[in-house]
């Protein structure tokens, strides 16, 4: 193990470039690179007890409206203590006295000569606001509210283990930084924070949403999260449970961001040829966040995917993805209704992007969700369970 107190200021000589995002975004190395030299900055400043609270309360925040265990250099910097998707309800500017925002700035303020870039620290603190950087904080909800962290980076490629900046307090006031090893084992036993980059902020996941609230639709189908009677003998088709039985990510990467996406045609009802032009398809499309811990266990939904289910529809689109980013493509299917004793298709384009996995494409039958109240079918490496009331 090798211990130092301090990093030498020349290997961060180019951080500000590190973390401008204008540089490019796709040569092998180069973000990681980034992660790391934003490590060992994190590494380097003076964190204090209340910075700890500070990054705890944020992935708390974050964990309650559905994200991961993140705290993203947009809130870190603008919003000490804010969680995603609860930046105006959980932070103030007077939470912390000096919160940790504040020593990233004192330590480009104190570094700014060796930074080959002409950019003021106001820049730099913009730069890295914007970045998509942010702070992941695995199995947060068992730390013992005093150790320090292992300050660590995702290394990219699939990997597994890395090594880590330990921090620790001596008795006496010396704060010390041991080079260490960290896996995931690690971090189920002491806390570690992970830089990587932020890849579910700009979504709203399930949790977010109300009854008054509408998922990302195409088409005009109703609310995802209608409450109120369907009437008319119209059904719903709802999932009511979703069960990951594999990460899809490296411990480094979090969570699990899965897409749910279900073409349908609702409330078909089409007796001649020319109300049978009147329809067209809809697709309901939403994100649920599953964190590494909830692997293998079943998580209790209560989501529309159908809200108008009628006895004409046959068949629904369904695709299940896993979100790894990439250039948006999509996935051309059909839903299908029946009509005279025909069945017609009508055509879809489910969006998902190119480097995601897939975790299950296909189409469902109306005849499944008929079979039982609730139907359970394995997708891939996900069970659902889907009622059709």
């Amino acid at each position: 193990m090798k211990r130092f107190a301090l990093f030498s200021v020349a290997v961060l000589a180019s951080a500000c470039n590190l973390i401008n995002p204008e540089q490019p975004e796709n040569k092998p190395g180069i973000e990681d690179a980034r992660l790391q030299e934003l490590a060992k900055i994190f590494a380097e400043l003076p964190i204090e007890g209340q910075h700890l609270q500070e990054v705890h309360n944020a992935v708390e925040a974050s964990a309650e409206c559905g994200y991961d265990e993140e705290y993203t250099m947009e809130c870190l910097l603008n919003a000490p203590g804010a969680g995603v998707g609860n930046t105006k309800g959980t932070s103030t500017e007077g939470s912390y006295g000096k919160p940790l925002r504040e020593l990233i700035r004192s330590y480009f303020e104190t570094h700014a000569s060796n930074f080959s870039t002409k950019s003021s620290v106001d820049d730099i603190m913009a730069q890295l606001a914007a970045s998509g950087y942010q702070l992941y904080w695995p199995f947060s909800d068992s730390w013992d509210g005093k150790s320090y962290p292992i300050i660590t980076f995702d290394p990219g490629f699939g990997a597994e283990s890395n090594y880590g900046f330990a921090i620790s307090v001596l008795k006496d006031g010396t704060r010390v930084v041991d080079s260490v090893y960290v896996d995931e084992r690690v971090a189920k036993k002491r806390p570690v924070w992970v830089l990587n980059r932020n890849s579910d902020a700009g979504f709203s996941p399930i949790d977010l949403f109300d009854a008054a609230s509408a998922l990302t639709k195409t088409g005009s189908s109703p609310n995802i999260f209608e409450t109120q009677p369907a009437g008319g003998g119209r059904r719903k088709l709802k999932m009511k449970s979703f069960r990951m039985l594999r990460n899809y990510d490296t411990w480094f990467g979090g969570a699990s961001e899965f897409w749910v996406k279900c073409g349908s045609v609702e409330g078909f009802n089409a007796k001649t040829e020319e109300e049978l032009k009147l329809f067209s398809p809809s697709i309901t499309d939403f994100m649920l966040v599953v964190k590494r811990k909830y692997v293998g266990e079943l998580l209790p939904l209560d989501v529309i995917l159908v809200s108008d289910f009628s006895t004409q529809l046959e068949r629904v689109a369904f695709l299940v993805t896993e979100d790894d980013g990439g250039t948006q493509t999509s996935w051309k299917c059909q839903a299908q209704v029946k009509f005279n004793s025909k069945t017609y298709g009508f055509d879809l384009n489910l969006p998902y992007n190119e480097k995601d996995d897939i975790v299950w494409r296909g189409q469902l039958s109306a005849r499944y969700f008929e079979e039982e109240d609730i139907v359970s079918g394995r997708f891939g490496d996900v069970i659902i369970e889907f009622e059709l009331e």
